[in-house]
């Protein structure tokens, strides 16, 4: 699979950086720790523009935070408040939590989405409680635009410089996506274990 990718990311120019991103986003199994550093490589041997590069994954990054945005803007607190009072114990949330963390998202919403769009698995998910808080599209979009310009630059930038070493980027990164997703499932794990059917009014 990652040698295909390699392949389209190579022959199919900007159009496929961005179309490879945007499945990134919408199917998290595809690394873009692999995809960015494959464009800043090719980028290195005068195939493609850097910049460009960058921006078109961004692009498509993008469209795929977008996409999830919209999935938790329909969703929305009423909705997943129905939903917690029904099944809190596999949502591992109370109706009481979703009003508190609705609140919190308020308050602190741009600065999570900005810092979540860095973090490997994050970064995907995080456009959902974004939709969900109902944080304004503008906010939303500058604040992971600056995020995924940053993460993608940073990625290709690695790619341009390690030229033909440029694996090594998806190597040194793996384990911390793969130590994120298992902190993410534990924590899950641990809520389901620990949650109380109760506590909504608390």
């Amino acid at each position: 699979m990652l040698e295909d990718m390699t392949s389209w990311a190579e022959q199919g120019g900007y159009p496929a950086i961005a179309l490879l991103m945007f499945l990134e986003n919408v199917f998290p199994p595809i690394p873009s720790e692999v995809i960015m550093p494959i464009a800043g490589y090719a980028a290195s041997r005068g195939e493609l523009s850097l910049p460009l590069a960058v921006l078109a994954g961004a692009a498509g990054s993008l469209a795929g935070a977008w996409l999830w945005y919209g999935i938790g803007h329909w969703l929305g607190t009423e909705r997943l408040q129905a939903w917690a009072a029904r099944h809190g114990r596999w949502l591992t949330l109370s109706p009481r939590d979703v009003e508190r963390a609705d609140a919190w998202f308020d308050r602190h919403g741009g600065k999570a989405v900005l810092f979540g769009r860095m973090i490997p698995a994050v970064r995907t998910l995080i456009s959902v409680p974004a939709g969900i808080s109902g944080m304004p599209t503008v906010p939303f979009l500058l604040y992971s635009s600056i995020g995924t310009l940053v993460w993608t630059g940073a990625l290709a930038g690695f790619g341009y410089a390690l030229g033909d070493q440029h694996e090594a980027v998806g190597a040194w990164f793996e384990p911390v996506s793969k130590g994120v997703v298992g902190l993410l499932l534990l924590g899950y794990l641990w809520r389901v274990a620990t949650f109380k059917p109760g506590r909504e009014g608390a």
